[in-house]
Protein backbone atom coordinates (compact mmCIF):
# COMPACT_ATOMS: atom_id res chain seq x y z
CA UNK A 1 0.00 0.00 0.00
CA UNK A 2 2.75 2.42 1.10
CA UNK A 3 4.44 1.96 -2.31
CA UNK A 4 1.32 2.50 -4.05
CA UNK A 5 0.76 5.96 -2.40
CA UNK A 6 3.92 6.91 -2.95
CA UNK A 7 3.71 6.68 -6.47
CA UNK A 8 0.49 8.53 -6.61
CA UNK A 9 2.27 11.44 -4.63
CA UNK A 10 5.11 11.34 -7.02
CA UNK A 11 2.51 11.62 -10.18
CA UNK A 12 0.74 14.50 -8.07
CA UNK A 13 3.92 16.34 -7.61
CA UNK A 14 4.92 16.07 -11.09
CA UNK A 15 1.88 17.59 -12.44
CA UNK A 16 2.19 19.90 -9.92
CA UNK A 17 6.01 20.88 -11.29
CA UNK A 18 4.31 20.97 -14.81
CA UNK A 19 2.83 25.13 -14.96
CA UNK A 20 -1.03 25.10 -15.61
CA UNK A 21 -1.12 26.74 -18.68
CA UNK A 22 1.87 24.40 -20.17
CA UNK A 23 -0.78 21.48 -19.19
CA UNK A 24 -3.43 23.25 -21.50
CA UNK A 25 -3.54 20.45 -24.72
CA UNK A 26 -2.27 22.64 -28.01
CA UNK A 27 -5.26 23.15 -29.98
CA UNK A 28 -6.44 25.30 -32.98
CA UNK A 29 -9.22 27.77 -32.66
CA UNK A 30 -10.85 29.87 -35.71
CA UNK A 31 -12.57 33.32 -35.08
CA UNK A 32 -14.00 35.17 -38.45
CA UNK A 33 -12.13 33.40 -41.01
CA UNK A 34 -8.80 33.69 -38.87
CA UNK A 35 -6.62 30.79 -37.32
CA UNK A 36 -4.21 30.40 -34.29
CA UNK A 37 -2.67 27.43 -32.88
CA UNK A 38 -2.71 28.36 -28.83
CA UNK A 39 0.15 26.33 -27.24
CA UNK A 40 -0.03 26.67 -23.50
CA UNK A 41 -2.93 28.25 -23.85
CA UNK A 42 -1.75 31.07 -25.90
CA UNK A 43 -1.36 31.79 -29.58
CA UNK A 44 2.13 30.43 -31.56
CA UNK A 45 3.99 31.42 -34.52
CA UNK A 46 5.74 27.53 -35.82
CA UNK A 47 8.90 29.01 -36.98
CA UNK A 48 9.78 25.74 -38.20
CA UNK A 49 12.73 23.20 -39.56
CA UNK A 50 11.96 19.88 -40.82
CA UNK A 51 14.89 17.41 -41.10
CA UNK A 52 15.96 14.72 -43.54
CA UNK A 53 13.65 11.74 -43.56
CA UNK A 54 16.80 9.73 -42.03
CA UNK A 55 17.55 11.90 -39.81
CA UNK A 56 15.34 10.16 -36.50
CA UNK A 57 17.71 8.11 -34.84
CA UNK A 58 19.30 9.09 -31.86
CA UNK A 59 22.56 9.35 -33.69
CA UNK A 60 21.47 11.75 -35.88
CA UNK A 61 20.12 14.73 -33.40
CA UNK A 62 23.57 15.54 -32.60
CA UNK A 63 23.46 16.78 -36.43
CA UNK A 64 20.11 18.21 -36.14
CA UNK A 65 20.06 20.25 -32.90
CA UNK A 66 23.54 23.36 -34.24
CA UNK A 67 21.45 23.61 -37.71
CA UNK A 68 17.89 24.03 -35.98
CA UNK A 69 19.74 26.84 -33.30
CA UNK A 70 21.39 28.60 -36.07
CA UNK A 71 18.04 29.36 -37.79
CA UNK A 72 16.78 30.75 -34.51
CA UNK A 73 13.93 27.55 -35.46
CA UNK A 74 11.56 27.01 -32.22
CA UNK A 75 9.84 24.04 -34.08
CA UNK A 76 11.54 21.34 -35.60
CA UNK A 77 9.21 18.23 -37.74
CA UNK A 78 10.69 14.84 -37.73
CA UNK A 79 9.69 11.51 -38.39
CA UNK A 80 8.45 8.80 -36.09
CA UNK A 81 8.61 5.61 -38.39
CA UNK A 82 6.53 2.75 -38.24
CA UNK A 83 9.32 0.20 -38.70
CA UNK A 84 11.57 1.90 -36.09
CA UNK A 85 8.41 1.22 -33.28
CA UNK A 86 6.99 -1.73 -33.99
CA UNK A 87 9.89 -3.83 -36.12
CA UNK A 88 8.32 -6.91 -34.76
CA UNK A 89 4.64 -7.02 -35.07
CA UNK A 90 3.11 -6.56 -31.61
CA UNK A 91 6.44 -5.52 -30.13
CA UNK A 92 6.92 -1.93 -29.80
CA UNK A 93 10.40 0.28 -29.02
CA UNK A 94 9.94 3.99 -28.35
CA UNK A 95 13.99 4.68 -27.35
CA UNK A 96 14.00 7.38 -30.35
CA UNK A 97 10.80 8.99 -29.29
CA UNK A 98 12.08 9.10 -25.79
CA UNK A 99 15.26 10.72 -26.95
CA UNK A 100 13.83 13.18 -28.82
CA UNK A 101 11.51 14.28 -26.53
CA UNK A 102 14.35 14.67 -23.79
CA UNK A 103 16.46 16.63 -26.20
CA UNK A 104 14.01 18.59 -27.84
CA UNK A 105 13.05 19.60 -24.30
CA UNK A 106 16.51 20.55 -23.45
CA UNK A 107 16.99 22.63 -26.36
CA UNK A 108 13.72 24.54 -25.42
CA UNK A 109 11.91 23.55 -29.34
CA UNK A 110 9.21 22.08 -29.96
CA UNK A 111 8.27 18.88 -32.03
CA UNK A 112 5.54 18.07 -34.50
CA UNK A 113 5.80 14.13 -35.36
CA UNK A 114 5.44 12.76 -38.38
CA UNK A 115 3.82 9.40 -38.69
CA UNK A 116 5.37 7.71 -41.56
CA UNK A 117 3.71 4.60 -41.88
CA UNK A 118 0.81 3.22 -44.55
CA UNK A 119 2.11 6.37 -46.78
CA UNK A 120 4.98 8.16 -47.42
CA UNK A 121 5.50 10.03 -50.37
CA UNK A 122 2.68 7.50 -51.48
CA UNK A 123 4.89 4.59 -51.05
CA UNK A 124 5.53 1.96 -48.22
CA UNK A 125 9.06 2.25 -47.70
CA UNK A 126 8.45 3.01 -43.88
CA UNK A 127 6.25 -0.15 -43.06
CA UNK A 128 7.76 -2.49 -40.64
CA UNK A 129 9.04 -5.32 -43.19
CA UNK A 130 6.63 -7.87 -41.95
CA UNK A 131 3.82 -5.69 -43.89
CA UNK A 132 5.53 -5.04 -47.04
CA UNK A 133 6.28 -9.36 -47.19
CA UNK A 134 2.72 -10.05 -46.73
CA UNK A 135 0.91 -8.74 -49.86
CA UNK A 136 -1.98 -10.99 -48.93
CA UNK A 137 -2.68 -9.47 -45.75
CA UNK A 138 -1.91 -6.25 -46.71
CA UNK A 139 -2.40 -5.54 -49.81
CA UNK A 140 -1.38 -2.95 -52.82
CA UNK A 141 -3.24 -1.40 -55.10
CA UNK A 142 -4.43 -3.50 -58.66
CA UNK A 143 -4.27 -2.25 -61.64
CA UNK A 144 -7.48 -2.85 -64.27
CA UNK A 145 -5.60 -5.65 -65.67
CA UNK A 146 -4.94 -7.05 -62.85
CA UNK A 147 -1.39 -6.77 -61.72
CA UNK A 148 -0.01 -4.94 -58.54
CA UNK A 149 0.77 -1.41 -58.32
CA UNK A 150 3.21 -0.02 -55.72
CA UNK A 151 1.21 1.65 -53.32
CA UNK A 152 -0.80 0.24 -50.55
CA UNK A 153 -4.70 0.02 -50.48
CA UNK A 154 -7.19 2.35 -48.84
CA UNK A 155 -9.28 -0.59 -48.35
CA UNK A 156 -6.96 -2.52 -47.14
CA UNK A 157 -8.82 -3.17 -43.68
CA UNK A 158 -5.83 -5.47 -42.20
CA UNK A 159 -3.40 -2.68 -43.25
CA UNK A 160 -5.69 -0.32 -41.07
CA UNK A 161 -5.93 -1.64 -38.29
CA UNK A 162 -2.33 -2.62 -37.88
CA UNK A 163 -1.60 0.97 -38.87
CA UNK A 164 -4.09 2.69 -35.89
CA UNK A 165 -2.56 0.51 -33.48
CA UNK A 166 0.63 1.06 -33.98
CA UNK A 167 -0.16 4.90 -33.98
CA UNK A 168 -2.43 4.40 -30.87
CA UNK A 169 0.62 2.93 -28.88
CA UNK A 170 3.08 6.18 -30.05
CA UNK A 171 0.27 8.13 -28.78
CA UNK A 172 -0.02 6.69 -25.80
CA UNK A 173 3.62 6.51 -24.88
CA UNK A 174 3.35 10.44 -26.08
CA UNK A 175 0.93 10.92 -23.40
CA UNK A 176 3.14 9.51 -20.67
CA UNK A 177 6.32 11.15 -21.83
CA UNK A 178 4.81 14.64 -22.60
CA UNK A 179 2.91 15.93 -19.98
CA UNK A 180 3.78 19.43 -20.71
CA UNK A 181 3.39 18.91 -24.04
CA UNK A 182 6.60 20.10 -25.88
CA UNK A 183 5.11 17.64 -29.00
CA UNK A 184 2.54 20.26 -30.82
CA UNK A 185 1.12 18.72 -33.28
CA UNK A 186 1.05 15.64 -35.29
CA UNK A 187 0.95 14.53 -39.37
CA UNK A 188 -0.04 11.43 -39.78
CA UNK A 189 1.07 9.79 -42.77
CA UNK A 190 2.96 11.71 -45.46
CA UNK A 191 1.69 12.94 -49.07
CA UNK A 192 -0.13 9.93 -49.14
CA UNK A 193 -2.44 8.83 -52.68
CA UNK A 194 -1.05 7.51 -55.51
CA UNK A 195 1.23 8.11 -58.60
CA UNK A 196 0.27 6.34 -61.90
CA UNK A 197 -2.85 5.00 -60.56
CA UNK A 198 -6.65 6.72 -60.28
CA UNK A 199 -7.62 4.30 -57.50
CA UNK A 200 -7.71 0.84 -56.89
CA UNK A 201 -9.08 -1.62 -59.45
CA UNK A 202 -9.69 -4.63 -56.81
CA UNK A 203 -12.96 -6.44 -57.18
CA UNK A 204 -13.80 -4.57 -53.37
CA UNK A 205 -12.86 -1.27 -54.51
CA UNK A 206 -14.53 -1.85 -58.40
CA UNK A 207 -17.81 -2.81 -56.32
CA UNK A 208 -17.87 0.07 -54.64
CA UNK A 209 -16.90 2.35 -57.37
CA UNK A 210 -19.91 1.10 -59.17
CA UNK A 211 -22.20 1.91 -55.85
CA UNK A 212 -23.05 5.40 -55.46
CA UNK A 213 -21.63 8.23 -53.54
CA UNK A 214 -22.03 8.13 -49.98
CA UNK A 215 -24.89 9.86 -48.73
CA UNK A 216 -22.64 11.95 -46.30
CA UNK A 217 -20.48 13.35 -49.40
CA UNK A 218 -23.41 14.29 -51.06
CA UNK A 219 -24.96 16.50 -48.56
CA UNK A 220 -21.44 17.67 -48.15
CA UNK A 221 -21.18 18.69 -51.66
CA UNK A 222 -24.87 19.68 -51.72
CA UNK A 223 -24.24 17.18 -54.89
CA UNK A 224 -26.84 15.03 -56.70
CA UNK A 225 -27.27 11.54 -55.49
CA UNK A 226 -25.97 8.85 -57.63
CA UNK A 227 -22.76 6.46 -59.01
CA UNK A 228 -19.35 8.56 -58.74
CA UNK A 229 -19.44 8.75 -62.42
CA UNK A 230 -22.44 10.07 -63.39
CA UNK A 231 -21.77 12.45 -60.28
CA UNK A 232 -18.06 12.90 -60.78
CA UNK A 233 -17.67 12.72 -64.27
CA UNK A 234 -13.86 12.72 -65.57
CA UNK A 235 -12.68 13.68 -61.81
CA UNK A 236 -14.63 10.44 -59.98
CA UNK A 237 -11.72 7.97 -59.74
CA UNK A 238 -10.10 10.97 -57.88
CA UNK A 239 -13.19 11.90 -55.85
CA UNK A 240 -13.35 7.99 -54.95
CA UNK A 241 -9.82 7.48 -54.24
CA UNK A 242 -9.92 11.01 -52.29
CA UNK A 243 -13.14 9.63 -50.17
CA UNK A 244 -11.69 6.47 -49.28
CA UNK A 245 -8.09 7.02 -48.34
CA UNK A 246 -9.04 10.38 -46.26
CA UNK A 247 -11.44 8.04 -44.37
CA UNK A 248 -8.72 5.71 -43.61
CA UNK A 249 -6.56 8.20 -42.38
CA UNK A 250 -9.61 9.99 -40.50
CA UNK A 251 -9.76 6.95 -38.55
CA UNK A 252 -6.16 6.47 -37.63
CA UNK A 253 -5.97 10.27 -36.45
CA UNK A 254 -9.79 9.90 -34.47
CA UNK A 255 -7.88 6.58 -32.77
CA UNK A 256 -4.80 8.22 -31.48
CA UNK A 257 -6.66 12.12 -30.67
CA UNK A 258 -8.50 9.45 -28.23
CA UNK A 259 -5.38 9.01 -26.73
CA UNK A 260 -3.79 12.35 -26.63
CA UNK A 261 -6.01 14.56 -28.94
CA UNK A 262 -3.44 17.07 -30.30
CA UNK A 263 -4.21 19.28 -33.52
CA UNK A 264 -3.44 16.80 -36.63
CA UNK A 265 -2.92 17.63 -40.18
CA UNK A 266 -1.98 15.87 -43.71
CA UNK A 267 0.21 17.27 -46.32
CA UNK A 268 -0.29 17.73 -49.93
CA UNK A 269 2.06 16.33 -52.81
CA UNK A 270 0.71 19.25 -55.02
CA UNK A 271 -0.38 19.17 -59.10
CA UNK A 272 -0.52 22.35 -61.02
CA UNK A 273 -1.06 25.12 -58.91
CA UNK A 274 -3.54 26.80 -61.08
CA UNK A 275 -6.26 24.08 -62.87
CA UNK A 276 -7.11 20.53 -62.53
CA UNK A 277 -8.26 20.58 -66.00
CA UNK A 278 -5.73 18.96 -67.21
CA UNK A 279 -5.62 16.05 -64.24
CA UNK A 280 -2.47 17.21 -62.67
CA UNK A 281 -3.36 17.02 -58.99
CA UNK A 282 -0.34 15.31 -57.74
CA UNK A 283 -0.67 11.83 -56.03
CA UNK A 284 -4.44 10.50 -56.64
CA UNK A 285 -6.25 10.81 -53.63
CA UNK A 286 -4.41 13.25 -51.57
CA UNK A 287 -5.32 16.29 -50.01
CA UNK A 288 -4.72 18.55 -52.95
CA UNK A 289 -6.62 22.10 -53.33
CA UNK A 290 -9.24 20.63 -55.59
CA UNK A 291 -10.20 18.00 -53.08
CA UNK A 292 -10.28 19.73 -50.06
CA UNK A 293 -13.86 19.70 -49.52
CA UNK A 294 -13.82 15.68 -49.38
CA UNK A 295 -10.87 15.72 -47.13
CA UNK A 296 -12.99 18.29 -45.09
CA UNK A 297 -16.47 15.65 -45.01
CA UNK A 298 -14.31 12.38 -45.14
CA UNK A 299 -11.81 13.24 -42.47
CA UNK A 300 -13.35 15.17 -39.24
CA UNK A 301 -10.80 14.44 -37.24
CA UNK A 302 -7.65 16.38 -39.59
CA UNK A 303 -7.43 19.92 -38.17
CA UNK A 304 -6.24 21.02 -41.61
CA UNK A 305 -4.36 20.49 -44.61
CA UNK A 306 -0.92 21.81 -45.84
CA UNK A 307 0.95 21.99 -48.85
CA UNK A 308 4.26 20.90 -49.21
CA UNK A 309 5.84 23.52 -51.73
CA UNK A 310 9.05 22.42 -54.30
CA UNK A 311 8.00 24.95 -56.95
CA UNK A 312 10.16 28.26 -56.87
CA UNK A 313 7.63 30.23 -58.88
CA UNK A 314 5.88 33.01 -57.45
CA UNK A 315 2.78 33.15 -58.96
CA UNK A 316 2.56 29.64 -58.49
CA UNK A 317 3.19 29.63 -54.84
CA UNK A 318 1.27 32.56 -54.33
CA UNK A 319 -1.62 30.35 -55.63
CA UNK A 320 -0.85 27.44 -53.79
CA UNK A 321 -1.11 30.05 -50.52
CA UNK A 322 -4.46 31.44 -51.69
CA UNK A 323 -6.00 28.09 -52.13
CA UNK A 324 -5.10 26.04 -48.81
CA UNK A 325 -5.46 29.86 -46.79
CA UNK A 326 -9.13 29.29 -46.36
CA UNK A 327 -11.74 30.32 -44.01
CA UNK A 328 -12.21 26.04 -43.09
CA UNK A 329 -8.13 25.45 -42.79
CA UNK A 330 -5.75 27.10 -41.20
CA UNK A 331 -2.85 27.59 -43.47
CA UNK A 332 0.27 25.79 -42.34
CA UNK A 333 3.51 25.39 -44.67
CA UNK A 334 5.05 22.15 -43.21
CA UNK A 335 7.32 21.47 -45.91
CA UNK A 336 9.37 24.26 -48.40
CA UNK A 337 12.26 23.84 -50.16
CA UNK A 338 15.43 25.08 -48.10
CA UNK A 339 16.82 26.65 -51.24
CA UNK A 340 17.86 30.14 -50.53
CA UNK A 341 14.76 31.75 -53.58
CA UNK A 342 12.19 29.82 -51.39
CA UNK A 343 13.13 32.21 -48.10
CA UNK A 344 10.74 34.85 -50.06
CA UNK A 345 7.74 33.21 -49.11
CA UNK A 346 7.86 32.85 -45.82
CA UNK A 347 6.39 36.65 -45.92
CA UNK A 348 3.44 36.21 -48.19
CA UNK A 349 2.80 32.90 -45.59
CA UNK A 350 2.64 34.95 -43.05
CA UNK A 351 0.47 37.60 -44.92
CA UNK A 352 -2.13 34.74 -45.10
CA UNK A 353 -2.01 34.36 -41.74
CA UNK A 354 0.16 31.28 -41.71
CA UNK A 355 0.31 29.26 -38.32
CA UNK A 356 3.69 28.08 -39.43
CA UNK A 357 6.37 27.78 -41.86
CA UNK A 358 9.22 25.04 -42.71
CA UNK A 359 11.82 24.14 -44.99
CA UNK A 360 12.61 20.82 -45.78
CA UNK A 361 16.11 18.90 -44.98
CA UNK A 362 17.67 21.24 -42.17
CA UNK A 363 20.19 19.20 -40.60
CA UNK A 364 23.86 18.46 -40.80
CA UNK A 365 23.59 14.77 -42.05
CA UNK A 366 24.62 15.35 -45.48
CA UNK A 367 21.91 14.89 -47.66
CA UNK A 368 20.14 17.73 -49.99
CA UNK A 369 17.31 16.77 -52.11
CA UNK A 370 18.72 19.30 -54.81
CA UNK A 371 17.14 19.89 -57.57
CA UNK A 372 13.56 20.34 -55.07
CA UNK A 373 15.97 21.76 -52.47
CA UNK A 374 19.34 23.66 -52.02
CA UNK A 375 22.75 21.69 -53.39
CA UNK A 376 24.41 22.67 -49.99
CA UNK A 377 23.28 24.62 -46.68
CA UNK A 378 26.10 27.46 -47.25
CA UNK A 379 25.88 30.70 -45.66
CA UNK A 380 23.76 32.57 -47.54
CA UNK A 381 20.97 30.22 -47.74
CA UNK A 382 21.15 29.40 -44.07
CA UNK A 383 20.84 33.53 -43.69
CA UNK A 384 17.96 33.75 -46.20
CA UNK A 385 16.32 31.90 -43.15
CA UNK A 386 18.01 32.33 -40.23
CA UNK A 387 17.37 36.38 -40.89
CA UNK A 388 13.62 36.72 -40.62
CA UNK A 389 13.59 33.93 -37.65
CA UNK A 390 15.87 35.87 -35.74
CA UNK A 391 13.50 39.02 -36.34
CA UNK A 392 10.70 37.15 -35.18
CA UNK A 393 11.63 34.34 -32.83
CA UNK A 394 10.90 36.97 -29.62
CA UNK A 395 8.78 38.02 -30.97
CA UNK A 396 6.42 34.96 -32.50
CA UNK A 397 3.74 34.56 -30.03
CA UNK A 398 2.81 38.10 -30.52
CA UNK A 399 2.49 37.88 -34.15
CA UNK A 400 0.61 34.88 -34.19
CA UNK A 401 -1.62 36.72 -31.69
CA UNK A 402 -1.62 40.07 -34.31
CA UNK A 403 -2.38 38.05 -36.71
CA UNK A 404 -4.94 36.21 -35.31
CA UNK A 405 -6.73 39.36 -34.70
CA UNK A 406 -6.22 41.76 -37.61
CA UNK A 407 -6.20 42.40 -41.04
CA UNK A 408 -2.32 40.99 -42.53
CA UNK A 409 -1.29 40.37 -45.84
CA UNK A 410 2.49 39.64 -47.63
CA UNK A 411 3.66 39.40 -50.86
CA UNK A 412 7.27 38.10 -52.50
CA UNK A 413 9.54 39.12 -55.40
CA UNK A 414 7.82 37.87 -58.67
CA UNK A 415 4.04 37.23 -57.24
CA UNK A 416 1.12 39.15 -59.13
CA UNK A 417 -0.15 40.96 -56.22
CA UNK A 418 2.34 43.71 -55.11
CA UNK A 419 -0.05 46.33 -53.09
CA UNK A 420 -2.94 46.24 -50.61
CA UNK A 421 -5.47 48.79 -49.82
CA UNK A 422 -6.14 49.04 -46.48
CA UNK A 423 -8.67 51.77 -45.68
CA UNK A 424 -6.74 54.92 -46.96
CA UNK A 425 -3.61 53.41 -47.16
CA UNK A 426 -1.62 51.16 -49.81
CA UNK A 427 1.09 49.43 -49.05
CA UNK A 428 3.22 48.40 -52.08
CA UNK A 429 6.48 46.43 -52.27
CA UNK A 430 9.46 47.10 -54.95
CA UNK A 431 12.55 45.30 -55.46
CA UNK A 432 15.82 45.95 -56.46
CA UNK A 433 16.51 48.97 -54.97
CA UNK A 434 19.27 50.82 -52.98
CA UNK A 435 18.36 52.03 -49.86
CA UNK A 436 18.82 55.66 -50.94
CA UNK A 437 17.63 57.09 -54.39
CA UNK A 438 15.06 56.78 -56.96
CA UNK A 439 15.35 55.06 -60.20
CA UNK A 440 15.24 58.67 -62.05
CA UNK A 441 18.26 59.28 -60.22
CA UNK A 442 20.45 58.49 -63.53
CA UNK A 443 19.47 61.43 -65.53
CA UNK A 444 22.04 63.11 -63.51
CA UNK A 445 24.20 60.44 -61.44
CA UNK A 446 25.90 57.15 -61.77
CA UNK A 447 23.72 54.30 -60.43
CA UNK A 448 25.51 51.14 -60.41
CA UNK A 449 23.03 47.81 -60.77
CA UNK A 450 21.47 46.89 -57.87
CA UNK A 451 23.04 43.53 -57.20
CA UNK A 452 19.35 41.54 -56.37
CA UNK A 453 18.09 43.25 -59.06
CA UNK A 454 17.24 40.18 -61.33
CA UNK A 455 17.41 37.59 -57.99
CA UNK A 456 14.60 36.01 -56.84
CA UNK A 457 15.00 37.36 -53.24
CA UNK A 458 12.68 39.76 -51.32
CA UNK A 459 9.38 39.84 -49.72
CA UNK A 460 7.27 41.55 -46.75
CA UNK A 461 4.71 41.80 -44.61
CA UNK A 462 2.05 44.15 -42.97
CA UNK A 463 -0.14 43.76 -39.98
CA UNK A 464 -3.08 46.76 -39.28
CA UNK A 465 -3.29 47.42 -35.61
CA UNK A 466 -5.64 50.41 -36.54
CA UNK A 467 -6.87 52.82 -39.39
CA UNK A 468 -3.41 54.79 -39.02
CA UNK A 469 -1.27 51.81 -37.61
CA UNK A 470 0.84 49.12 -39.08
CA UNK A 471 3.44 46.18 -38.32
CA UNK A 472 5.75 46.16 -41.14
CA UNK A 473 8.56 44.05 -41.99
CA UNK A 474 10.47 42.20 -45.21
CA UNK A 475 13.49 41.29 -46.88
CA UNK A 476 15.04 42.85 -49.38
CA UNK A 477 12.35 45.26 -50.19
CA UNK A 478 11.13 48.56 -50.53
CA UNK A 479 8.33 49.13 -49.30
CA UNK A 480 6.13 52.38 -49.47
CA UNK A 481 2.67 53.81 -48.18
CA UNK A 482 0.47 56.20 -50.00
CA UNK A 483 -2.75 57.58 -49.51
CA UNK A 484 -5.29 55.24 -51.67
CA UNK A 485 -8.67 57.81 -52.35
CA UNK A 486 -7.52 60.87 -50.42
CA UNK A 487 -8.39 64.32 -51.53
CA UNK A 488 -6.62 66.30 -54.26
CA UNK A 489 -5.60 68.52 -51.18
CA UNK A 490 -4.43 66.17 -48.81
CA UNK A 491 -0.90 64.39 -48.49
CA UNK A 492 0.53 61.41 -46.95
CA UNK A 493 3.18 61.21 -44.55
CA UNK A 494 4.70 59.27 -41.94
CA UNK A 495 4.06 60.07 -38.58
CA UNK A 496 6.59 58.02 -37.00
CA UNK A 497 8.19 54.91 -38.29
CA UNK A 498 9.89 53.24 -34.97
CA UNK A 499 11.97 50.24 -34.95
CA UNK A 500 11.90 47.95 -32.01
CA UNK A 501 10.28 44.15 -31.08
CA UNK A 502 7.50 43.17 -28.56
CA UNK A 503 9.01 42.82 -24.69
CA UNK A 504 6.54 40.63 -22.51
CA UNK A 505 3.95 41.34 -24.80
CA UNK A 506 4.02 45.15 -25.11
CA UNK A 507 5.65 46.36 -28.27
CA UNK A 508 9.24 48.34 -27.39
CA UNK A 509 11.17 50.67 -29.42
CA UNK A 510 14.67 50.61 -30.18
CA UNK A 511 15.09 53.86 -32.41
CA UNK A 512 13.03 55.71 -34.93
CA UNK A 513 13.62 55.74 -38.46
CA UNK A 514 13.85 59.17 -39.88
CA UNK A 515 15.10 61.38 -42.64
CA UNK A 516 16.93 59.20 -45.14
CA UNK A 517 15.66 55.96 -43.84
CA UNK A 518 11.95 57.04 -44.58
CA UNK A 519 12.60 60.13 -47.73
CA UNK A 520 12.69 57.13 -49.91
CA UNK A 521 10.31 54.38 -48.66
CA UNK A 522 10.82 52.01 -46.48
CA UNK A 523 14.03 50.43 -47.33
CA UNK A 524 14.82 46.37 -45.79
CA UNK A 525 17.80 44.08 -46.19
CA UNK A 526 18.73 41.00 -45.71
CA UNK A 527 18.59 41.60 -41.68
CA UNK A 528 14.94 42.05 -41.09
CA UNK A 529 13.79 44.56 -38.73
CA UNK A 530 10.27 44.83 -37.23
CA UNK A 531 8.94 48.75 -37.49
CA UNK A 532 5.62 50.06 -36.05
CA UNK A 533 4.45 52.50 -38.55
CA UNK A 534 1.92 55.29 -37.68
CA UNK A 535 0.54 57.38 -41.28
CA UNK A 536 -1.24 60.72 -41.44
CA UNK A 537 -2.73 63.41 -44.16
CA UNK A 538 -2.00 66.62 -43.71
CA UNK A 539 -3.37 69.51 -46.56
Amino acid sequence: MWRLLAKCALALATVAAVPAAAQELPRLVSRDGRHALLVDGAPFLMLGAQANNSSNYPAMLPKVWPVIEAMHANTLEIPIAWEQVEPVEGQFDFSFLDTLVEQARAHKVRLVLLWFATWKNTGNSYAPEWVKRDTARFPRMKKPDGTTHYALSPHGRNTLEADKRAFVMMMRHLAKIDRDHNVIMVQPENEAGSYGLARDHAPEADRLFKGDVPAELVRALKVKPGSWTAVFGKRAEQYFQTWYLARFIDEVAAAGKAVKPLPMYVNAALGDAFTDEGGNVGPSGGPNWNVIPIWKAAAPHIDLVAPDIYNRDALAVESFLEKYARPDNALLVPEIGNALDYARFLWPALGRGAIGFAPFGMDATGFFNYPLGAKALDAATMEAFSGPYAMLAPMARDWARIAFENPVWGTAKGAKIQAKVFGRWQIAAEYGRWQMGEPGWTSWTKIDPHPLAEAPVGGMVAAQLGPDTFLISGSHVRIRLTAAGAAPNEQAQIISAEEGSFVAGKWTMRRRWNGDQIDYGLNFTGEPVMLKVTMGLYR
